[in-house]
């Protein structure tokens, strides 16, 4: 499919701003040009009843986390939501406007996950803080009005990695019982060759270089780059929760999210694999200037409700 009109005109403002490649950039210059790219998708923030910044204990010290519910006289269904950028950039800010949107559609109390990010916290802290933020959750949920009994894990991007990644921890590991995985155009190995790499390598908002430079920050290794905790896709996926995995056609990363999703379906978890056609990296996140990005937005919540037992919204 061409590129989607709603994506050339989201990249042409990115080229009119001045917002280079990831990999052309520092680190410190990489995080703010994230912001700036939130500020270009544009969009209203949808109002939720309830957003607090809280801190939830881990082995490695507290990681802080952005709470968003809609009111609800019950306790909620819960997503632990954990941010794209690379494992380097990103944050609960420049992700707030679809946690917000999802809270209220699927009626969630999502906690999103400020992790350690890369190179001052390289593999694994990024993934041991989303895990101890999801064992957490599971035992003390209702401590901030949600059901830990119904615990979903979600993430786009590098935070797709997170939530893959934390789906296996999970079970390794004896818990917590994990509902549901959201997988957005998610990372799930190092390999540089796919069909989608070689046909998206540029001109697409993420660039092959771009997940070079970002796989180098956060693990460099070959070693690391073999352990599953990196790259899930090649890890044993039996007995993992139901996925819904989310791509962009336009995208360097597709091929590895259809590999995943086949792979999952071949150890028998329940998954479903939708590809967005003429959409690009980060038109989930920044779905405001995308007209797919609002279905996909939907399209996670629907998901979610039906896999968590939401009630649907009045």
């Amino acid at each position: 499919m061409p590129l989607d009109p709603h994506a050339r005109a989201f990249l042409d403002q990115m080229q009119a701003a001045g917002i280079r490649q990831a990999h052309e950039m520092t680190v410190e210059e990489a995080r703010a040009a994230s912001l700036a790219r939130v500020r270009l998708a544009g969009g209203t923030p949808t109002p939720v009843d309830r957003v607090e910044d809280r801190a939830v204990p881990s082995p490695d010290g507290d990681v802080p986390v952005r709470l968003f519910a809609p009111a609800s006289d019950e306790p909620l269904p819960v997503l632990a939501y954990f941010h794209g950028g690379g494992w380097i950039r990103g944050s609960i800010e420049t992700h707030e406007a679809a946690c917000r949107e999802i809270a209220n559609r699927a009626r969630l109390l999502i906690v999103s996950v400020e992790y350690r990010l890369a190179p001052e916290g390289r593999f694994p802290a990024a993934a041991e803080d989303c895990f101890a933020v999801t064992r957490w959750l599971a035992a003390h949920a209702g401590k901030w009005g949600g059901d830990g009994s119904r615990l979903a894990v979600g993430g786009d991007s590098a935070g797709g990695n997170l939530a893959a990644v934390v789906s296996q921890m999970a079970r390794d590991r004896g818990g917590p019982p994990i509902a549901f995985q959201l997988l957005v155009y998610p990372v799930v190995e190092a390999n540089f060759e796919t069909p989608s790499y070689r046909d998206n390598a540029e001109g697409y908002m993420l660039t092959r270089r771009d997940m070079q430079y970002y796989w180098d920050l956060y693990a460099p290794t070959d070693a690391e780059r073999a352990n599953p905790y990196a790259a899930p896709l090649l890890g044993d996926l039996r007995r993992l929760p139901p996925a819904l995995v989310i791509n962009a056609e336009l995208d360097p990363l597709a091929s590895e999210g259809a590999a995943y999703a086949a792979k999952l379906r071949e150890a028998g978890v329940p998954v479903e694999h939708t590809v967005y056609p003429g959409m690009i990296h980060g038109f989930f996140s920044g779905f405001a200037a995308f007209d797919q990005g609002t279905a996909a937005v939907a399209q996670a919540a629907d998901a979610l409700r039906a896999a968590l037992g939401a009630k649907t919204p009045a």
